[in-house]
Protein backbone atom coordinates (compact mmCIF):
# COMPACT_ATOMS: atom_id res chain seq x y z
CA UNK A 1 0.00 0.00 0.00
CA UNK A 2 1.30 3.42 -0.92
CA UNK A 3 1.47 6.26 1.56
CA UNK A 4 -1.52 8.61 1.58
CA UNK A 5 -1.49 12.29 2.56
CA UNK A 6 -4.22 14.87 2.81
CA UNK A 7 -4.01 18.01 0.67
CA UNK A 8 -6.30 21.01 1.23
CA UNK A 9 -7.42 23.64 -1.26
CA UNK A 10 -10.49 25.90 -1.62
CA UNK A 11 -12.16 24.33 1.43
CA UNK A 12 -11.87 20.81 0.03
CA UNK A 13 -9.75 17.86 1.14
CA UNK A 14 -8.01 15.45 -1.24
CA UNK A 15 -6.66 12.06 -0.22
CA UNK A 16 -3.43 11.87 -2.18
CA UNK A 17 -1.62 8.59 -2.82
CA UNK A 18 2.12 9.12 -3.22
CA UNK A 19 4.02 7.59 -6.14
CA UNK A 20 7.50 8.53 -4.98
CA UNK A 21 9.69 5.79 -6.41
CA UNK A 22 10.34 4.42 -9.89
CA UNK A 23 7.97 1.45 -9.69
CA UNK A 24 5.05 3.44 -8.24
CA UNK A 25 5.52 6.20 -10.84
CA UNK A 26 5.86 3.63 -13.65
CA UNK A 27 2.61 1.88 -12.68
CA UNK A 28 0.74 5.08 -11.80
CA UNK A 29 -2.95 4.65 -12.57
CA UNK A 30 -2.40 2.15 -15.37
CA UNK A 31 -4.82 -0.78 -15.34
CA UNK A 32 -6.98 0.70 -12.57
CA UNK A 33 -10.68 0.85 -13.30
CA UNK A 34 -11.24 4.32 -11.88
CA UNK A 35 -10.18 6.98 -9.40
CA UNK A 36 -12.85 8.22 -7.00
CA UNK A 37 -13.79 11.86 -6.48
CA UNK A 38 -11.74 13.34 -3.65
CA UNK A 39 -8.74 11.12 -4.38
CA UNK A 40 -5.58 11.73 -6.39
CA UNK A 41 -2.21 10.24 -7.25
CA UNK A 42 0.90 12.40 -6.89
CA UNK A 43 3.79 11.39 -9.14
CA UNK A 44 6.97 12.87 -7.64
CA UNK A 45 9.27 13.86 -9.23
CA UNK A 46 7.46 14.11 -12.55
CA UNK A 47 7.03 16.67 -15.31
CA UNK A 48 5.14 14.61 -17.92
CA UNK A 49 2.49 11.89 -18.15
CA UNK A 50 1.20 9.51 -20.79
CA UNK A 51 -2.11 7.69 -20.97
CA UNK A 52 -1.00 4.32 -22.36
CA UNK A 53 -2.79 1.38 -20.68
CA UNK A 54 -5.24 3.76 -18.98
CA UNK A 55 -8.97 2.97 -18.81
CA UNK A 56 -10.37 6.42 -17.98
CA UNK A 57 -9.77 10.12 -18.59
CA UNK A 58 -8.09 12.26 -15.92
CA UNK A 59 -7.17 15.82 -15.07
CA UNK A 60 -3.46 16.47 -14.45
CA UNK A 61 -2.26 19.30 -12.22
CA UNK A 62 1.46 20.07 -12.45
CA UNK A 63 3.03 21.42 -9.25
CA UNK A 64 6.24 23.06 -8.13
CA UNK A 65 8.06 21.90 -4.97
CA UNK A 66 5.91 24.18 -2.81
CA UNK A 67 2.73 22.51 -4.18
CA UNK A 68 1.84 25.60 -6.21
CA UNK A 69 -0.09 24.89 -9.42
CA UNK A 70 2.00 25.53 -12.55
CA UNK A 71 -0.34 24.06 -15.19
CA UNK A 72 -3.70 22.26 -15.40
CA UNK A 73 -4.51 19.77 -18.15
CA UNK A 74 -8.18 18.82 -18.19
CA UNK A 75 -9.79 15.70 -19.66
CA UNK A 76 -6.70 13.80 -20.79
CA UNK A 77 -8.05 10.78 -22.69
CA UNK A 78 -6.95 7.16 -22.21
CA UNK A 79 -4.48 5.77 -24.76
CA UNK A 80 -4.35 9.09 -26.66
CA UNK A 81 -3.28 11.66 -24.11
CA UNK A 82 0.19 12.92 -23.33
CA UNK A 83 1.25 16.12 -21.61
CA UNK A 84 4.23 17.82 -20.01
CA UNK A 85 5.15 20.87 -18.01
CA UNK A 86 8.82 21.76 -18.13
CA UNK A 87 10.03 22.88 -14.73
CA UNK A 88 7.31 21.02 -12.82
CA UNK A 89 8.32 19.06 -9.74
CA UNK A 90 5.29 16.75 -9.63
CA UNK A 91 2.10 15.73 -11.40
CA UNK A 92 -1.15 15.31 -9.49
CA UNK A 93 -3.52 12.96 -11.33
CA UNK A 94 -7.20 13.52 -10.55
CA UNK A 95 -10.48 12.06 -11.83
CA UNK A 96 -11.77 13.85 -14.94
CA UNK A 97 -13.66 16.99 -13.93
CA UNK A 98 -12.04 17.20 -10.49
CA UNK A 99 -9.98 20.29 -11.35
CA UNK A 100 -13.19 22.16 -12.18
CA UNK A 101 -15.05 20.77 -9.15
CA UNK A 102 -12.25 21.99 -6.89
CA UNK A 103 -12.11 25.34 -8.76
CA UNK A 104 -8.36 24.99 -9.33
CA UNK A 105 -6.44 27.75 -11.08
CA UNK A 106 -2.78 28.24 -11.94
CA UNK A 107 -0.93 29.93 -9.08
CA UNK A 108 -3.00 28.41 -6.27
CA UNK A 109 -1.20 26.38 -3.64
CA UNK A 110 -2.19 23.11 -1.99
CA UNK A 111 -1.69 22.96 1.78
CA UNK A 112 -0.79 19.92 3.86
CA UNK A 113 -2.37 21.45 6.98
CA UNK A 114 -6.06 22.18 7.10
CA UNK A 115 -6.31 26.01 6.99
CA UNK A 116 -9.84 25.79 8.45
CA UNK A 117 -8.38 24.45 11.71
CA UNK A 118 -5.60 27.04 12.07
Amino acid sequence: MSAVEKFFINGATLEVELADNFLKRFCGLMMRRRLEEGRALLLEPCNSVHMFFMRFAIDVVYLDEELRIKKIVRNLWPWLGISCCFGAWGALELPRGEADRLKLVVGQKFEKKNPARD
